[in-house]
């Protein structure tokens, strides 16, 4: 119950000051000198929690509801004592938290990352390679964003008013998030220099169908941010199951490159080779990778980067041939649409940071993420599996039993045929993109020849001009001189040009062998000048057909049984967006066709958008290529396809799923056994310590019960193919769940000459625990650690 009641509070000799002595007695101060309000640690505890489940429910509103039980009014500067009490609470924790992980062994600043999620990261002997190693999503969230505090005297003393030269009117402040949870903006910065913009033209990558297409890979675009934030938003790393990684903060700028790089490189540094990472825009970041400074070492270790199945529909149709998760091998059916899901949790954060001062808004994120991974993806991890588990099943059973009778009925026996088609409507498309090369040397020959003539007659012109002068008329005055230099300069230029042109034709056939130039009466100059007329046409046909066929390609997949509403209506948005671009290349194609000689028949709006299926798009049969018939373009051959794929990816996944369950029974054994023998070493040892460690372990290992019913359900699944029998983890050092437990004291609690505990020597354990019972006041220091930190709420 929460009331209020008088609690009589000590202060001993041995209390240096009054703030100590209220903290020795469960009471958190709000000021450390000469305090006059205190919180208990169960209250703020409670709010902690509570916080961390609703993040609406702010300080505000839950000092009100104490004053409310307590029978008081309210004031607003009791909230800013309950804030600084929290502060300090949360400190108090934190800094137990890192004296429990450093008697743990488990004190390395980057252990956390290391060992972010269990399916991912506890690898066992004996495994099956897989093509990725570690598969994650990233993307940027501009939902937290934080206003900034200008100071007023800065702006008028200040000339430049862009968002960068504003300064923070905040108060300097000495506290700091701890933890490898945040990637530091000292990191991030030296990969500021890796931009887009100076690496390369966002419009001339050849092999990258949607370069320049991306708003938010411009850094001009998105350099300056509206100067009224300061933070404008985060920039995170999630593995696939959903654990959080890595999280940047994106200071007075947009999306810029230098946010996801920094993402990449601590990854590759922590995880090594084969990390396969999607981003809604993964095929521009590929470039932009590709030609940073990380470029070399993302090639060494194999990195791949890939674009989540949701915003791939957004993406050319070419692009998603490549990059599409339904067409990548090993993938198996990860969506990497994760930081979507996440980000539509975390939003709720957004009002309570959007004025908190700088230190404030990273606590309550970094807190958040902690509360999340630990209550929330934890605890479902075993839901993850044994959904993707059943999902896979069942695209198997079903492809299964459609695939033959669809290969029946287009007449296939070998499956790679559908390997083969893919690259055949890759070869297509890409042919659309650019001029068979045939033709663009014979125009590049008759423009040439067209210069040659033009200057020819030019010349002749020039060289023919003369003038009659009799003696009657002769002068010989400025103006006769004047109009003869004209002449000649005319001449002499007109000479120029002629001689440049020849030059450039006959450079031209050398190259290309010919024996006889074109003439203008000749066929091949005839046939070359249909062409230059037919060129334009051509060139806007193939851009109309290359539309329409990604348009009607991505109709067949919205309307295919088993696609989402949401994805249906991501589809629907981005045929939205093409249809624009329909709209002008149609009007484009029609004022082509009607300057041919004799002209084309002009096509309407209502003729394309009613196109459903390509034998119904009469214009292919006009085109180079008519793909109409193809296998590959008819509904039925892209419903085969389709399901072979999917099926193929859904194997993918069960061999995942194998391995990854594995990984998790073998975790859940080794950590329970790792952390009870820990905290009973310490019973003797420091029992405040075995005390903090045992309220570590119960984190986790609340939800072991569940874990393990959900194990069994997965094994029961007919179709199972894996093993929940514990295997054997590759990792041994130090503070490894599968290595043997000795614990060590950290040096701040030691007291009276106990030791810490050395490593490797077989008597370190019984030296100590004799140090332990003969020392009275090292026990006197273990039960006030513990009557201070206990923060479990007695009901």
């Amino acid at each position: 119950m929460i009331g209020a009641e008088k609690v009589p509070l000590t202060i001993l000799s041995t209390d240096s000051f009054i703030a100590s002595a209220l903290v020795r007695q469960g009471i958190i101060p709000s000021s450390p000198i000469s305090p006059t309000t205190g919180l208990t640690v169960q209250a703020l505890e409670l709010y902690h929690t509570a916080h961390q489940r609703n993040p609406h429910f702010s300080i505000q509103a839950y000092v009100k509801t104490l004053c409310d039980l307590q029978g008081v009014q309210f004031y607003a500067y009791l909230s800013r004592q309950f804030s600084i009490a929290l502060d300090v609470y949360l400190q108090i924790l934190t800094s137990v938290n890192m004296l429990v992980d450093e008697a743990l062994r488990r004190g390395d600043p980057h252990w956390r990352l290391k060992h972010a999620c269990p399916a991912c990261t506890y690898k066992l002997q004996g495994e099956v390679p897989m093509k990725f190693s570690l598969l994650y999503a990233m993307d940027g969230n501009d939902s937290l964003k934080r206003v900034l505090k200008k100071s007023t005297q800065d702006d008028l003393d200040s000339d430049d008013n862009s968002p960068l030269a504003q300064r923070s009117s905040e108060l300097p402040t000495t506290q700091v998030v701890g933890g490898d949870r945040y990637l530091l903006n000292e990191y991030i910065e030296q990969f500021a220099r890796d931009s887009p913009a100076d690496m390369l033209s966002l419009d001339d990558d050849k092999d990258n169908p949607c370069a320049g297409r991306w708003k938010n890979m411009r850094d001009e675009k998105t350099k300056k941010m509206w100067g009224v934030f300061d933070e404008s938003g985060i920039f995170m790393s999630i593995c696939r199951h959903g654990f959080s990684l890595v999280i940047a903060d994106m200071v007075q700028s947009g999306e810029q490159a230098k946010y996801p790089l920094a993402v990449v490189s601590k990854l590759l540094d922590t995880f090594g080779s084969n990390l396969g990472g999607g981003y809604d825009i993964g095929c521009r970041f590929k470039t932009t990778l590709s030609r940073s400074s990380l470029g070399q070492r993302a090639r060494e270790l194999n990195h791949t980067s890939l674009v989540g199945a949701f915003h791939g529909h957004a993406h050319q149709r070419l692009c998603q041939l490549d990059h599409l998760a339904t067409y990548v091998d090993g993938l198996g059916l990860e969506d990497l649409e994760g930081c979507e899901r996440t980000f539509s949790k975390s939003n709720a954060l957004a009002s309570p940071v959007r004025y908190a001062s700088v230190f404030h808004r990273r606590q309550a994120i970094a807190h958040y993420f902690e509360h999340n991974d630990d209550y929330e993806i934890y605890a479902n991890l075993s839901t993850f599996l044994y959904n993707n588990y059943k999902q896979a099943l069942r695209i198997i059973s079903d492809g299964t039993n459609s695939l033959p009778k669809l290969m029946h009925e287009l007449g296939l026996e070998d499956k790679s045929v559908f390997d083969t088609w893919l690259a055949e409507e890759r070869a297509y498309l890409t042919s659309l993109s650019h001029e068979p090369n045939h033709e663009t040397i014979q125009m590049e020959y008759w423009q040439k020849l067209l210069n040659l003539s033009g200057s020819k007659k030019d010349l002749d012109a020039a060289t023919a001009a003369w003038t009659v002068t009799t003696p009657s008329t002769v002068e010989f005055g400025p103006h006769d001189i004047a109009s003869t230099n004209r002449i000649e300069t005319t001449r002499r230029h007109a000479m120029e040009n002629y001689e440049k042109d020849l030059k450039a034709v006959q450079e031209l056939e050398t190259k290309l062998g010919v024996t006889r130039r074109w003439e203008q009466e000749d066929q091949e100059w005839k046939d070359v000048g249909r062409l230059v007329a037919n060129r334009k046409f051509q060139r806007v046909l193939d851009h109309l057909e290359g539309l329409v066929v990604a348009r009607i390609f991505e109709l067949s997949k919205m309307n295919q049984a088993g696609t989402g509403y949401k994805l249906r209506k991501h589809i629907g948005k981005a045929l939205q967006v093409r249809s624009a671009a329909i709209r002008t290349a149609l009007d484009r194609y029609n004022t082509a066709a009607r300057a041919l000689r004799p002209p084309r028949a002009s096509l309407s709006w209502e003729e394309v958008v009613e196109y459903a299926f390509l034998s119904d798009f009469d214009l292919l049969r006009d085109a180079r290529q008519d793909i109409s018939q193809r296998p590959w373009a008819t509904p039925t051959g892209r419903l085969t396809m389709d399901t072979y794929f999917k099926t193929r990816r859904a194997r993918e996944e069960i061999q995942r799923l194998d391995i990854e369950i594995r990984r998790l029974a073998t975790y859940l054994h080794d950590e329970s056994r790792y952390l009870t023998e820990c905290e009973k070493q310490l019973q003797t040892l420091h029992p405040g310590l075995a005390h903090q460690v045992s309220l570590h372990r119960k984190i986790r290992a609340r939800f072991a019960g569940h874990h393990y019913q959900r194990l069994h359900d997965i094994s029961m699944l007919e179709g199972f193919t894996g093993s929940i029998t514990p295997g054997e983890s590759v990792e041994r050092g130090p503070g490894a769940s599968a290595s043997s437990p000795i614990v060590c004291i950290p040096a701040q609690l030691v007291a009276d000459g106990l030791s810490m505990v050395p490593e490797g020597e077989d008597d370190a354990l019984e030296d100590l625990e004799d140090d332990e019972n003969a020392d009275v006041d090292g026990e006197e220091h273990a039960r006030v650690l513990e009557s201070i930190l206990q923060v479990t709420l007695d009901v």
